[in-house]
């Protein structure tokens, strides 16, 4: 019996079939991954692991639908009045506001003036006194009457609101302003009926601030009001007090003038007070300082002062404020 071939059959040229040079699959080189692209490695870790890498992602998706689904139904913490009042408590125990009559005083100050009427024939309405000087020009008295008052800068060209009876009869005028400065002044515009001057000093400051006026319209009892001026010639000197009553009827001890349509106040006003301004608690002019109601001769302040409402006053220099 003839005996099977132990090899396959070779072609007379020597060359193996493809079929025949193929090595077993464990024998074929990897090509290791750092060979190839990176994007040609990833999508062959996409493609290797997709089932896992849905799994991830799906629960990731859960997890943030519950955390938004949390966030948006749980309520909002609620802030409290007590909450406020406890911020608001701590914030003014760090920085305590100041007072109302300071921040008044600091708005209107710079606008106050000190108002001297010298040579007087007679005293004006108490208002004066006498300074004992020596005479320098024969038969000149040495008694100089002088009287004293408030006012207060209403305009940009120096315009100054005071009270008619501080330098009624006065042959010479001085006013101060708030830098110190001092300057003659000469009177531009009077209305009797409601005891108002209008002063125009010779010589003005450089930093010359106006006072800001405010209508009357929405004055009640009760609100708060600051009047700055010399009081016996003291100041500029802030006292602060309410609204008392409005539209008041006013006749001085002497007779000698009646006044309507004014504020009652009681913030404390004495002589020197008159022509300076009543303002509110952002410092803005209500009003002028006129008069004090006392029904004894020491004239003291005993609680009820009187302001012309500013419109009249603003008349007074054919201005309308507002």
């Amino acid at each position: 019996m003839k005996r099977a071939a132990l090899y396959s059959s070779a072609s007379k040229s020597g060359s193996v079939s493809v079929e025949d040079s193929r090595l077993p699959d464990a024998l074929v080189p990897e090509i290791p991954d750092s060979s190839l692209p990176l994007r040609q490695r990833v999508r062959r870790f996409i493609s290797a692991y997709r089932v896992p890498l849905l799994v991830i992602v799906g629960l990731l998706a859960i997890l943030t639908g519950a955390v938004l689904d949390r966030g948006l139904t749980e309520p909002s913490p609620v802030i409290t009045q007590r909450d406020i009042d406890d911020a608001v408590r701590q914030s003014l125990e760090k920085t305590p506001l100041p007072a109302q009559a300071a921040r008044a005083s600091a708005a209107i100050q710079p606008s106050v003036v000190r108002v001297m009427g010298y040579d007087h024939p007679t005293e004006t309405q108490g208002q004066a006194k006498s300074r004992r000087k020596p005479s320098q020009t024969p038969g000149k008295s040495e008694d100089e009457k002088v009287s004293i008052g408030s006012g207060v800068v209403i305009t940009e060209n120096g315009a100054i609101l005071s009270s008619l009876h501080v330098v009624s009869g006065a042959r010479r005028i001085t006013v101060t302003f708030h830098d110190g400065s001092e300057s003659a002044a000469e009177i531009s515009g009077v209305d009797v009926d409601n005891d108002l001057v209008v002063l125009k000093a010779k010589i003005l400051p450089d930093d010359l601030q106006p006072a800001t006026l405010i209508t009357t319209g929405d004055l009640k009892p009760g609100d708060d009001v600051v009047a700055v001026g010399f009081p016996f010639g003291f100041g500029p000197s802030v006292s602060a007090g309410v609204v008392s009553g409005l539209k008041r009827e006013f006749e001085s001890t002497e007779g000698k003038r009646v006044l309507s349509n004014l504020i009652q106040f009681d913030a404390a006003v004495n002589p020197g007070n008159s022509g300076g301004p009543l303002v509110n608690t952002k410092g803005e002019v209500l009003g002028i300082v006129t008069a004090i109601f006392n029904p004894v001769e020491q004239r003291f302040f005993v609680g009820l002062g009187f302001a012309v409402p500013i419109e009249n006053a603003a008349a007074a220099v054919g201005i309308s404020p507002f």
